[in-house]
């Protein structure tokens, strides 16, 4: 196991039999956080009155508790929770489940928390098949040296095709370089939906019961040695209002008590004396307060004020660390400015750039893969992470809290090697109907994108499976063309891949964009007077301001215009049909569409309230200055 490489030398035992713990999984979509709540469900531990009331009302997300997750249907946070069981003979086992999540932008949280897991549940959808992520994910899990358990879920679906994904799963450990431990995987068929898992499909059962025996069968207790100097490795952090700082992680070595003087060795291995104020372990959904945590089990550590994701715990007399957590490096690059909009602090509660620094430090304590650096002036920040929704669920959970600030266009990162400018590559999959394969290749074409396989997708009428290899650049602003080509029926995900020499120039925006002029409330006149010039981001009774962004010009080129225009009043009569202004729907974009959309010279200003796409030069004036230099 990867312990054993942490503490070279030491003994190890396995101890507490009783004890599972497991994380699960898998592509996004394909149905960890509904299997977590569905082994909740049929635990036995709680009440459904009480599911039920936690998850809002709405099947399968007990564990999406963050607002933002319920809206977009998708994991976010890495989260713990532990169930009891009753196996076959009369044992009680303690399982720590640790739900991930499957976008490929959040892989930090999934690359921290598996250093807790003894094993895996890998979920894979039975239509869908291994995807980018489940890549990914499964390669980080046979680095961890866990052993899969592969659990094919959504057999329910009349288009599923679980045999196939087998092969399927197989194949991809194989290319992966997995051992024949891991090669020898045991099978699941499972609907979390419906509730229910099997060993065979045609032994249909009632329940999950199947999902807990493979995790006691297959997922191998924690191996420990509790005679060993205490060493625990944190992997989470809460916080809470009453107490503070709550470090969350798995005691490897030893025993953690309450009351206990530890010392604390973060990530530079500078050494740090504190007290244990209370220990709790994980029961349920919750935690408990105990005396004492064992090697191998899971736990919540109240008191340590210096704590940090990556930071060993460790005895104060013998003090020994274990190995830091590693992951993968950001790819993309924003700036996070002070917001210097006419409309600034209007709407917003935090707008300084202290308190703007002060809130990207206190993510960067959670939030392993991202960076934050000094920008070129003292009002501006360096903002890099794993992907455009990576940064966009940062800014809008800021925004939420009451932050304004401005973003500029994502950037990817480049390496230098060998005197070579190199950009990430990622690995694309898209599934779309046949009859729109051509747009689809004529769209990721012209964005340096190179095919590595197409087929027919097996037992899908119609759909073509395409994997490609796509500068990140060009993933920036595809997803909505990809919708618009497709009609809304092509799926898409991507994943990081590899470094490798840039591939040239991608296309950027071709259309120009409509200036405002004149700050005012937004009038139908004047929208009207514009129908032909190309459709607008704002409606009649909206607030703008010079240099906003209000619309995109039908042309390639910049245009300034005048949307706060009123209709002179006359003494004269006029037709119904010169009332009657043409006014097309104002096209609203999201916070991930804006930022995909802006170009260099733009920012997106968001606030509590609304967000704004607009001109770092405000003045029509002073842009042209700025051009002639």
């Amino acid at each position: 196991m990867t312990q054993q490489a942490t503490r070279p030398g030491v003994l190890q035992r396995r101890m507490s039999e009783n004890i599972r713990n497991v994380a699960i999984i898998a592509h996004v979509d394909h149905g960890k956080t509904t299997l977590v709540d569905c082994l909740l469900y049929q635990s036995g531990q709680f009440r459904n009155e009480e599911l039920d009331r936690l998850a809002g009302g709405q099947h399968g997300l007990i564990m999406d508790s963050n607002p933002i997750e319920r809206e977009r249907g998708i994991t976010i946070f890495s989260k713990n929770c532990a169930v009891r069981y009753v196996g076959g003979d009369g044992t009680t086992y303690k399982i720590n489940i640790i739900d991930t999540p499957g976008h490929a932008d959040f892989g930090g949280e999934v690359e921290r928390v598996l250093k807790m897991a003894d094993g895996v549940l890998l979920l894979v959808d039975a239509f869908e098949g291994p995807m980018p992520q489940t890549r990914f994910v499964l390669q980080k899990a046979l680095q961890h040296k866990l052993r899969p358990i592969v659990v094919v879920n959504k057999v329910d679906r009349p288009d599923s095709r679980p045999d196939d994904v087998v092969n399927e799963v197989f194949d991809l450990l194989v290319q992966l370089d997995a051992d024949e431990h891991a090669l020898d995987f045991p099978i699941i068929y499972a609907s979390a939906r419906e509730g229910w898992a099997t060993t065979d499909l045609a032994a249909p059962t009632t329940d999950v019961r199947c999902v807990f025996e493979a995790i006691i069968t297959h997922v191998p207790a924690p191996l420990m040695d509790e005679t060993a100097p205490l060493q625990m490795l944190v992997t989470t952090l809460d916080y809470s209002d009453y107490v503070g700082r709550i470090a969350i992680g798995r005691v490897f070595a030893g025993t953690l008590s309450e009351g206990e003087n530890v010392t604390v060795i973060d990530r530079q291995g500078r050494h740090f004396q504190e007290k244990v104020l209370e220990v709790h372990q994980f029961e349920g959904l919750g935690r408990k307060k105990t005396p004492v945590v064992r090697a191998g089990d899971v736990c919540a550590v109240i008191g340590l004020e210096d704590v940090d994701i990556g930071d060993t715990i460790t005895c104060a007399e013998n003090p020994s660390r274990l190995d830091i957590i590693t992951v993968d490096e950001p790819t993309l690059n924003m700036t996070f400015r002070v917001n210097d909009s006419p409309f600034a602090g209007r709407e917003g509660s935090f707008v300084t750039s202290r308190q703007i620094r002060d809130r990207l430090d206190k993510e960067l304590q959670s939030n392993v893969a991202l960076r934050v650096a000094p920008g070129e002036t003292p009002e501006e920040f360096s903002v890099a992470g794993r992907g455009l929704m990576h940064l966009g669920i940062l800014i809008e959970n800021m925004r939420r809290e009451g932050y304004e600030l401005s973003a500029g266009k994502p950037k990817v990162i480049f390496h230098e090697v060998a005197g070579k400018t190199h950009e990430p590559i990622e690995q694309l999959v898209v599934e779309c109907p046949a009859e729109c394969q051509s747009s689809v290749m004529s769209l990721i074409g012209d964005r340096r994108a190179e095919m590595t396989r197409m087929d027919v997708k097996s037992g899908a009428s119609g759909y073509v499976h395409m994997e490609f290899s796509i500068p990140a650049r060009g993933l920036i602003g595809l997803r909505e063309r990809m919708m618009i080509a497709t009609q809304g029926r092509a799926i898409m995900h991507h994943t990081f891949d590899k470094y490798e020499p840039m591939r040239g120039p991608i296309p950027q925006r071709q259309a120009g964009v409509m200036i405002a002029t004149d700050p005012g409330m937004v009038t139908a006149y004047a929208l009207d007077a514009l129908y032909d010039r190309g459709f607008f981001f704002v409606k009649p009774g909206d607030q703008v301001y010079e240099g906003q962004i209000v619309g995109e010009h039908c042309m390639d080129k910049d245009i300034p215009v005048n949307v706060t225009k009123a209709k002179q009043l006359t003494n004269m009569r006029t037709t119904a049909k010169d009332d009657a202004a043409r006014i097309r729907p104002a096209r609203v974009l999201s916070l991930e569409q804006a930022l995909a959309y802006i170009q260099e010279d733009e920012l997106v200003e968001v606030t509590p309230q609304s967000i704004r796409m607009r001109k770092r030069i405000l003045k029509d004036i002073d842009r042209r200055r700025a051009r002639r230099k």
